[in-house]
């Protein structure tokens, strides 16, 4: 079987799977029943693409792959479109949003062409109202930290943004010392919690805008810093085992004492 083949085998198992010859489960699916599917194995692209793993990478985009074949069967049994219609599209929008290699504009670097690809899908946005403004196309259903990312990127191809990392630090800071006094007076009358969520908020958003800056990927920052935690605590977990402490019932200077000494024998920073 020639390597291009390969795509029309597995339309031709979905297609098999979704028949009355098929298999009961993947009949009963509908798109909104495999939905969350789609998010999973999204996310399971990116961690294979963060640990550096060809072999899981590869796997995981064959099952990324499925969800769109799964999609587009669904879609074409209800009338709709099928898989080679998306094909069609994206293949039509790579050529309309790439004039600088299919047409004659002449774009010299990344953020010319960055510019012109919001311009042109501007355009093509143009009558639909909800979409008219370039960053309500930033989808909402993405988690916090990935849709706050985009907005701030497509906010920066319009001209808002800082002209440097350091400069957000200093947002930073004013976020933070709001927060304080937010808390501050919520301690005082406990009547101020949404100011305190907003205040949350703002620092977490401009903490995103200093990664972006910097050059850094602040899900991956949290994903990695959070699983740094989870095995530290572990380890805790383990130390107080062997000396038999009920880590519940243990106090704060045994917890310290414990924590400090995972710290040390990790090796794996602050």
């Amino acid at each position: 079987m020639a390597r291009e083949d390969s795509i029309k085998k597995l339309i031709e198992i979905m297609e098999l799977l979704r028949s009355e010859k098929g298999c009961p489960w993947d009949r009963e699916q509908t798109h909104e029943s495999i939905a969350h599917n789609l998010l999973e194995e999204a996310y399971e692209v990116y961690d294979a693409i963060k640990s550096n793993n060809d072999v899981s990478l590869k796997e995981e985009l064959g099952d990324l792959l499925l969800q769109v074949v799964f999609h587009s069967q669904i879609a074409k049994e209800r009338g709709a479109f099928d898989i080679y219609d998306v094909a069609e599209g994206i293949s039509q929008k790579l050529v309309r949003r790439h004039p600088h290699v299919f047409g004659t504009d002449r774009l010299e670097t990344s953020k010319d062409v960055l510019m012109r690809w919001e311009e042109i899908k501007k355009k093509e946005k143009m009558n639909q109202e909800e979409e008219s403004h370039s960053l309500e196309s930033v989808s909402k259903s993405m988690p916090s930290i990935l849709y706050a990312l985009n907005v701030q990127k497509k906010a920066a191809r319009l001209g808002f943004d800082w002209k440097e990392a350091s400069e957000v630090l200093y947002k930073l800071e004013e976020e933070l010392n709001e927060l304080k006094d937010s808390y501050s007076r919520f301690k005082h009358n406990g009547k101020n919690k949404e100011e305190i969520e907003e205040e949350v908020g703002d620092l977490l958003f401009a903490a995103i805008n200093f990664a972006r800056l910097a050059g850094v990927d602040p899900e991956y920052s949290l994903r990695k810093v959070t699983a740094k935690f989870v095995n530290r605590v572990k380890y805790v977990e383990a130390l107080a085992s062997k000396e038999g402490i009920n880590l519940s019932e243990a106090s704060i200077e045994v917890l310290d004492r414990l924590w400090e000494r995972a710290k040390k024998e990790m090796h794996d920073g602050d």
